[in-house]
């Protein structure tokens, strides 16, 4: 294959837990090898019984808009991953994205909208009852993506 794809992009969606960290670590390299880009994506759910506000605390207690305050933690997140894994060039040349919605949803369509080649999660790895309420959004994802879905798993086993 002479012309590269249009499909070179792993999308990461992220909310900034370990799990996403180790999700984002496993696209890297996955990205290195196969010579693709990463897109970094945080999905702020605005939920309908929600302002859309946070109140961030500090001398004046202001309030400020929750697209504002989540960009800011995407890019400490960013800087942060940086920091932590130099030899990864793939997080060090990553864009991120920042979008309003049901994350499901805007899971999907931000891969669409960059035409990821696959998408690579953090799943908290629920059972039972938990799972059966809360509802997965890695396996949601998993269920409705047109393309591969890699799930990852930290490792780590919770604390009783």
């Amino acid at each position: 294959m002479t012309k590269k794809d249009n499909n070179e992009s792993i999308l990461v969606p992220v909310d900034f837990s370990p799990h996403s960290e180790t999700a984002l670590v496993c696209a890297a390299e996955l990205a290195e090898k196969l010579g693709s880009k990463l897109v970094i994506l945080h999905v702020v759910h605005d939920l309908s019984e929600a302002p859309g506000y946070y109140a961030v605390k500090g001398k004046d207690k202001q309030l400020r808009r929750m697209e504002d305050v989540a960009a800011e933690m995407l890019d400490e997140f960013f800087h942060k991953m940086k920091k932590k894994h130099p030899g990864l060039h793939a997080i060090e040349y990553a864009s991120t994205m920042l979008v309003v919605g049901l994350p499901v949803n805007r899971i999907l369509e931000s891969a669409e909208k960059i035409r990821a080649r696959m998408i690579v999660m953090g799943s908290q790895g629920r059972t039972g009852l938990a799972r059966a309420m809360l509802g997965s959004k890695a396996e949601q994802v998993v269920r409705l993506a047109p393309i591969p879905v890699m799930i990852v798993k930290d490792g780590k086993k919770p604390k009783s």
